[in-house]
């Protein structure tokens, strides 16, 4: 352990461990749960951790940049990631669509409910969306692995953590809320969802190192363009 529970707030393997959970007490593994009460019901027909070989000519080839400390130009990854993941963990791994997260970010935004399909209780949303780690903050953290860069997109010392998201605080002009949830996957795949504002979004770039300072560019500009085109709609 690196310090006490409640003391600090450092990123870590708990995703995981809840994914372990809830195969034990719903007796299923994994992607069929996700299956059952997640993909099918909101209609995400392209998520999954094991990709069908039908669709595997539909895979994003993946990318990183060259140089012990990936900091040269984007070439293709070797060997290239597979089509399947034996043992599937909460915290990473799903293959899926920007028009299919899309409809996940949409349920949330609505409370737990889609096209008619209930997955979640508004009010479980609702306690998602709220600081759970009290007075404790979520502080930008230096990266441990050569395929991500340090976690510089966070609001050093003034972010909270829900429950399994980044809740922003600053009202940064042109962006997202403050409340607003987030986070982001390796290959610098990044959502957001705005409940004040009711606008989300999910940019999936596809190549390492995690949080590149270019890919945190285009992030940058594809969310204050989001928001310019939401305003000049109004």
């Amino acid at each position: 352990m690196l310090f006490d529970p409640g003391e600090r707030w450092h990123y870590g393997t708990s995703t995981d461990v809840v994914g372990k959970l809830v195969e034990k007490v719903s007796g299923q593994k994994l992607e069929d749960y996700f299956r059952q009460h997640i993909f099918t019901p909101l209609q995400m027909p392209d998520t999954s951790y094991n990709v069908p070989q039908e669709k595997a000519s539909r895979l994003v080839a993946g990318q990183q940049r060259a140089g012990e400390r990936m900091d040269g130009a984007v070439v293709l990854q070797t060997p290239q990631p597979g089509l399947t993941i034996p043992e599937p963990i909460g915290g990473g791994g799903l293959a899926s669509t920007a028009n299919d997260y899309g409809r996940f970010m949409r349920m949330l935004l609505n409370g737990g409910e889609l096209d008619g399909a209930r997955v979640l209780k508004a009010e479980t949303v609702a306690l998602m969306g709220q600081n759970n780690i009290g007075a404790v903050s979520v502080p930008a953290l230096k990266t441990a692995l050569p395929r991500s860069a340090d976690f510089t997109f966070i609001a050093d010392g003034r972010d909270k953590w829900g429950l399994g998201f980044l809740i922003t605080t600053d009202q940064a002009p042109g962006k997202r809320s403050p409340g607003s949830l987030s986070w982001g996957g390796i290959n610098n795949t990044y959502f957001w969802i705005d409940p004040s504002r009711g606008i989300a979004g999910v940019i999936l770039m596809q190549y390492l190192p995690f949080a590149d300072a270019k890919a945190l560019a285009v992030y940058d500009a594809f969310e204050r363009g989001a928001y310019q085109l939401a305003s000049a709609e109004r």
